[in-house]
């Protein structure tokens, strides 16, 4: 039982890439076992032969629970983000539970992660039974949007940690 985190920030190591790593473990109960930080492929994501990227489809297919991550650009998620769900064919993650998140400026983005995400992980097949998660990015460590949104979806949550055999992180 996998815990993914797949995050479309364009600058390595993002506050974006911390932010879905803690959502992630407060979600599973445990850290994520991979992270696939997609900068980290660069012009990869465009080659259709790249084995690597392949791989990190393939670990995306495969996983129980997968936190899909972005900076909101122009009020949604970025190319990078779009570019690695484009290799992953419709159905495919009819085994997946996803939890889109979106980090950005200003609450009035917030909806984003329901209104541009949420639907594209749907037609892949992904499972998204909490609302979508935003969360203002200067403030992402302390997050009270995390602090909101966890309490909200715990019955959710429960669930889902009991299908990956975990418990509430602290």
């Amino acid at each position: 039982m996998s815990v993914v985190v797949v995050v479309g920030n364009p600058k390595p190591k993002s506050r974006t890439l911390l932010a879905a790593s803690r959502v992630a473990e407060r979600v599973a109960g445990r850290p994520p076992d991979t992270v696939i930080d997609l900068v980290d492929f660069g012009a990869q994501l465009l080659d259709w032969s790249s084995p690597a990227v392949a791989h990190a489809v393939e670990q995306v297919q495969q996983a129980s629970l997968v936190v899909f991550a972005s900076p909101t650009y122009k009020g949604s998620y970025t190319g990078l983000l779009k570019l690695f769900l484009d290799r992953i064919g419709g159905g495919a993650l009819r085994d997946v539970t996803a939890i889109p998140l979106l980090l950005g400026g200003d609450l009035r983005h917030s909806l984003a992660p329901e209104a541009f995400l949420k639907p594209v992980l749907a037609e892949l097949g992904a499972s998204s039974p909490t609302r979508g998660l935003f969360i203002v990015d200067k403030t992402w460590e302390e997050s009270p949007e995390l602090a909101a949104w966890l309490q909200y979806e715990e019955p959710v949550l429960e669930r889902i940690r009991a299908r990956l055999g975990t418990k509430a992180a602290a």
